[in-house]
């Protein structure tokens, strides 16, 4: 999907590490909520409250999942999730274009 319809978008920017990773909040109509964003080159650590799926559309870095011992590399056009309550890192390479998708927990 290249684009999405329909939505609600946060004015306000997400920003994390001083500007290294921003995003906006994306509001569907049922409720679901996506963020895109921008990470610049860079390592950082997040923690998930719910199952997040992370679309990279373009970029180019490697993921430290939990549970996991070896990074992984991910590039634009591929996708990766990370559980509820969780932490992972990530080692941005180039300018990384993303939309994450956080999936309720039921």
């Amino acid at each position: 999907m290249s684009q999405f319809t329909n939505v609600t978008v946060s004015k306000k920017a997400n920003v994390y590490f001083n500007g290294g990773v921003t995003s906006r909040t994306v509001v569907f109509a049922d409720g679901t909520k996506k963020t895109l964003g921008l990470m610049l080159p860079g390592t950082y650590e997040f923690t998930t409250d719910t199952i997040e799926i992370m679309e990279i559309t373009a970029g180019d870095l490697l993921v430290l999942l939990p549970g996991e011992s070896e990074w992984k590399p991910y590039q634009g056009g591929t996708q990766f999730e990370v559980p509820a309550n969780a932490t992972f890192k990530m080692d941005v390479k180039t300018i990384t274009d993303y939309v994450c998708s956080f999936v309720s927990v039921s």
